[in-house]
């Protein structure tokens, strides 16, 4: 009988001939914390799927042997599977918002596990329940358990992901990439819980994840894959202070760097005054309106060529600000471009102005059409703002796509036919097609590995540079901001708590939650 909890050997795994994962050994003990570090493409993911077989028979063809406690899992019979998923093994995966059903509340999704492994349901269930939700750190439960998806934030999400995952008390806990585009105190908050778990419950833990801060806080032990291999495993302190193998160090050093590029300008593109956003909440049809005030009174100014970062947590009303400042949500207030102010027009007497103030969002690919190929995605603009001939839509296209770093000849494709590094591209030529004067970039690099966030931060500089672009930074990856922008203000419950030169805040934070802020981004 073997002391491993998990043995892989030589596992490899194709989807339509091409080889993803390649001749692959790992060995999971008893409670430990394994990492697997890599980019995007390296075969993380596909191995932990592979664990659990939960790739699609008609896709992948999987060789070489998994065993749990000795018992083969490639090719065993779906009740073994069953019996096994969810219950001695559970996963957590990346986006909680698309893993639970958003047409259940929390209490049921939680008691499916529940009622198939161990035959709860009733007021026994909701016990147990209320048990994992406290266990994790969920605020007030009770008065979660009827809660959808929707109404909970990023963070509250995955924990409840994490308790659906720890319901039936596992043996091995996979977490998928459990903290990306969450802001750097959530993912603490996620990281201290993950840790405290593993060591009360004795469960081992396999962690995938691009954040190498993450993984050295709480792994003991890290393998490092490039491209479906295990080029260098060790134990975690050995791989950070002494890494072997030349890729390892790549990822070591791919922290984005430098600082925002000198600028004298001093004329203002955009001024914003005592700026509002309300939201209405709850009221019914005998009930009175209630209003939040999700953006309260906040000034900025950015001057021309230069980048202002705007930092906070998820519903501090970074993203909210953003959208009332290019009048995508109604606000009161004062916002002046260029000179002119914006505030008082309507959509028509925008548009013209739309072509100048310009958007690249979070998550590229929910952003691009997949109906549409890239060609038509970063044209799109231009016919309806410069009624172009079809010849020069394609020629200003292949130009946007050469400024970007991406072939041309790739403009007949469709975006699920690139990497999310390489989407983010896309977006962003799309934006600087149209040759604008203002960019907001909302998240652009948050579901990025490092290496490719590196790249993207560097793109962004080149292009300012080149262009004089001004841009609107929305991040909570402190890392990116200070390699970005010049100026920064810090947003906590819609006001501006703190504000001033990167360097000046980064050096010499003044306000509690901007030191907390800092403190998060660099654990340990």
């Amino acid at each position: 009988m073997t002391d491993n909890l998990i043995e892989i050997r030589d596992l490899s795994v194709a989807f339509h001939n091409q080889t993803v994962v390649r001749n692959l050994c790992l060995d999971i003990r008893p409670g430990e914390c394994l990492a697997l570090v890599g980019e995007s493409g390296s075969g993380k993911s596909v191995t932990a799927h592979s664990i659990l077989q939960l790739l699609p028979d008609s896709e992948a063809q999987t060789t070489g042997s998994i065993r749990y406690r000795g018992q083969e899992l490639v090719g065993a019979d779906p009740k073994t599977l069953r019996d096994l998923r969810g219950n001695r093994i559970a996963m957590i995966f990346q986006e909680p918002m698309t893993s639970l059903n958003p047409l259940h509340t929390i209490e049921k999704q939680i008691g499916e596990t529940l009622l198939l492994h161990r035959g709860m349901g009733g007021k026994e269930a909701q016990k147990r329940i209320l048990e994992l939700l406290e266990l994790v750190g969920i605020q007030k439960p009770k008065e979660r358990l009827k809660a959808y998806p929707h109404q909970l934030s990023g963070g509250q999400r995955q924990r409840v992901m994490i308790a659906m995952a720890l319901a039936c008390e596992p043996e091995l806990l996979i977490a998928d990439e459990p903290t990306t585009a969450l802001d750097v105190t959530v993912q603490r908050k996620i990281l201290v819980l993950l840790k405290s778990l593993q060591q009360r419950l004795g469960m081992s833990l396999l962690l995938i994840s691009h954040d190498l801060n993450l993984v050295r806080s709480i792994a003991q032990r890290v393998c490092v894959m490039k491209a479906g291999e295990i080029v260098e495993q060790a134990p975690c302190e050995t791989l950070f202070t002494e890494p072997k193998h030349p890729y390892s160090c790549v990822l070591l050093n791919a922290e984005p760097e430098g600082e925002a590029l000198p600028r004298d300008e001093r004329e203002n593109v955009l001024e914003v005054e005592d700026l509002r956003v309300d939201f209405v909440v709850g009221g019914g049809l005998f009930q009175r309106k209630q209003y939040l005030r999700a953006v309260d009174g906040i000034s900025l100014n950015i001057q021309r060529g230069k980048t202002l970062g705007i930092v906070g947590e998820s519903g501090s009303g970074k993203s909210t600000l953003g959208q009332a400042i290019l009048r995508l949500l109604d606000s009161e207030g004062s916002i002046r471009f260029q000179g002119e102010s914006l505030d008082g027009l309507n959509q028509k007497q925008l548009r013209p102005w739309r072509r100048q103030m310009q958007v690249v969002f979070q998550d590229p690919f929910g952003s691009l059409s997949p109906r549409m190929s890239v060609a038509q995605i970063i044209s799109e603009g231009l016919e309806v703002h410069c009624q172009s001939t079809a010849d020069e839509c394609d020629d200003q296209v292949i130009r946007a796509l050469k400024e970007v770093g991406l072939d041309p000849e790739s403009r007949h494709r469709y975006p699920h036919e690139f990497s999310g590094g390489q989407r983010q591209r896309i977006a962003i030529a799309r934006a600087l097609v149209l040759k604008p004067a203002l960019i907001l970039l909302d998240e652009p690099t948050s579901a990025l590995d490092r290496t490719v966030q590196k790249q993207v931060v560097a793109l962004l500089r080149q292009l300012q540079e080149k262009h004089g672009l001004t841009y609107l930074f929305i991040s909570h990856d402190l890392a990116v901001v200070r390699a970005l922008a010049h100026d920064m203000i810090v947003i906590k419950d819609g006001k501006v708590v703190e504000r001033g030169a990167s360097h000046d805040v980064f050096d010499s934070p003044q306000h509690p939650y901007t030191k907390e802020l800092l403190a998060a981004a660099h654990p340990g």
